[in-house]
Order: structure tokens, then sequence, then C-alpha cells
């Protein structure tokens, strides 16, 4: 399906996730995400997954994201406010 640099950044990748136990084998999924790579500017890829027939089969959250200046506002007045730059996104927050 990919041509041979696609599949061997997709096996490196999965490799990496699965001895960081991001992930594990399933013998029988109920549901199934299609693999996308895209490419990162310093020439490498980036796995990503399409969960888009996933996210149409799961409820909706009627919860509304607070506006941005209502966000800044409420720092106001506070004495520490902290920032947070991950090399690898949601993998690295447990």
């Amino acid at each position: 399906m990919f041509g041979a640099e696609r599949n061997q950044a997709i096996k490196e990748e999965v490799e990496k996730l699965l001895k960081a136990k991001y992930i594990r084998p399933v013998q029988y999924p109920e549901w199934l995400a299609n693999v996308v790579l895209v490419p990162k500017p310093n020439g490498k890829w980036r796995l990503c997954i399409d969960f888009t027939d996933l996210n149409k089969a799961c409820p909706k959250d009627p919860f509304p994201l607070p506006r941005i200046d209502t966000l800044v506002d409420s720092t106001s007045g506070c004495e520490m406010l902290s920032f947070l730059d991950a090399y690898q996104g949601y993998n690295q927050i447990p």
C-alpha cells in the first residue's frame, strides 16, 4: 500500500510505541483506524491515526470550549503561570 520508505517508517514507529508501552497488540479489535504518514520539515515522517470513523460513532460532548479572552482574563492577578511544550505531544504526559 505504501512505498518501501513509508513502510519502514511505520514499522519503526510501531516498534517504538510498542517498546514504550503506548500501544499493545489486540487480537480482535472492535474498530479500526487508518494510519496516515505526514512528512515533517526535517524529511522524516510523523505517524498519525485517522479517527474520523470512530469520532462519528462517539457521542457528542456538549461542553463548550472557553473563549480565549476569558482564559486570558482569568490569569489576571496570578503569581505564577506554567507552560508545557512536550517533545512527543500527548505521549509525554502519562
